[in-house]
C-alpha cells in the first residue's frame, strides 16, 4: 500500500459495537430426560398392596365358613347350627404363620345335654395345621326354664323359679305326715369345682322364716337339708373338655362361665360328655 491509501486499523471494542455471536458456534447439549424407575416403583407398590388387601378380604369371607365347619363337626352340632366366627387382627400373617392370634364364636342358641343357650367363646393361639389351642374360655346364658331344669337335680322343691338379681327363689312344696308344706328357698347361686352351687340366704316354710335348727326341729332332717348349700352336677351335660367356673344372675338370665380344655381339639374324649361319678 502506497501512503497515499494507507490501511486503517480495526476500531477498539467498546459497548456501543458489541461483538455479535454467530449462530451455529457452538451445538446445545440435549436435555436430559428424566429417570422413569420411581414411578415404576410406585406403581409396582400400589399393585401389591391392592392384592394383599384383595387376599386378607378373600381370607376373612373364607376363614369363617371353614371354622364353623370344624366346630359343627367336633361338637356334633346340627349342620343348620346359626354360629358367628370373628378373627381378630391381620390374618394374612397369621396364616402364614400357621396360627391365628384369637377367634371369637358367638351363637344366639345352641343345646348341649337338653340345655339350650347363647353361648360367646372366645380361643386364643389357633394352630391351623393342627394342635391344641392355647386358651379358650366363654359364657353360655340361659332364661328361667333352662335354668329350672339344671336345679331339678338338686334337693330344693322346684315348682316355680324367679330370678331376683343376684339371687334365685326356688318355690315348691314338700310332704310332713302326708301332708304338703309350701316352702320358698332363696339362694345365691355360684359355681365351685365345676358344679353348680345354691347358698341358701332365706328359707321360708308355711310363711315362717326360720333357720337350720328351726327347720329340723319342726319338720325333721330331710327338711333341714334345704337350709344347707345345695351342689349340682351337670358335667354329664356338657363336652368333658368344659368346666363350669361361675353362675351368677344378670337380670332375666343366668350367665354361666366355662374354662375350655384346649386339648378339647384333638382329643375326642373330652368332645363327649362328661360323666357325675
Amino acid at each position: 500500500m502506497s501512503d497515499e491509501h494507507p490501511t486503517l486499523p480495526y476500531p477498539e471494542p467498546s459497548s456501543e459495537h458489541p461483538t455479535l455471536v454467530i449462530p451455529g458456534g457452538d451445538e446445545p447439549r440435549p436435555a436430559r430426560r428424566r429417570a422413569r424407575w420411581p414411578w415404576v416403583v410406585l406403581v409396582i407398590v400400589l399393585v401389591l398392596a391392592a392384592l394383599i388387601v384383595a387376599a386378607e378380604f378373600l381370607a376373612r369371607a373364607i376363614l369363617p365358613g371353614i371354622v364353623r365347619g370344624i366346630v359343627i363337626e367336633q361338637l356334633d352340632l346340627p349342620q343348620d347350627q346359626q354360629l358367628d366366627v370373628d378373627a381378630v387382627g391381620i390374618l394374612l400373617p397369621q396364616l402364614i404363620g400357621g396360627r391365628l392370634d384369637e377367634l371369637h364364636l358367638t351363637t344366639d342358641a345352641v343345646t348341649f345335654g337338653g340345655i339350650t343357650g347363647a353361648a360367646d367363646v372366645t380361643a386364643t393361639g389357633i394352630p391351623l395345621r393342627g394342635g391344641d389351642l392355647a386358651d379358650a374360655r366363654g359364657t353360655v346364658r340361659i332364661d328361667q326354664e333352662q335354668f329350672t331344669n339344671l336345679v331339678t337335680a338338686s334337693d330344693l322343691p322346684v315348682d316355680e323359679i324367679g330370678f331376683d338379681e343376684p339371687n334365685v327363689t326356688a318355690s315348691g312344696s314338700f310332704e310332713v305326715f302326708g301332708m304338703p308344706v309350701p316352702v320358698s328357698v332363696t339362694v345365691t347361686p355360684g359355681a365351685d369345682a365345676g358344679d353348680l352351687l345354691l347358698t341358701p340366704v332365706e328359707l321360708q316354710i308355711a310363711g315362717l322364716t326360720l333357720n337350720a335348727a328351726d327347720i329340723a326341729e319342726r319338720f325333721g332332717d330331710a327338711a333341714a337339708q334345704l337350709a344347707g348349700p345345695q351342689r349340682i352336677c351337670i358335667a354329664d351335660q356338657l363336652p368333658a373338655g368344659l368346666t363350669v367356673t361361675g353362675l351368677e344372675i344378670d337380670g332375666t338370665e343366668a350367665v354361666i362361665d366355662l374354662d375350655v380344655d384346649g386339648a378339647i381339639a384333638t382329643d375326642e374324649s373330652l368332645q363327649q360328655n362328661g360323666s357325675c361319678d
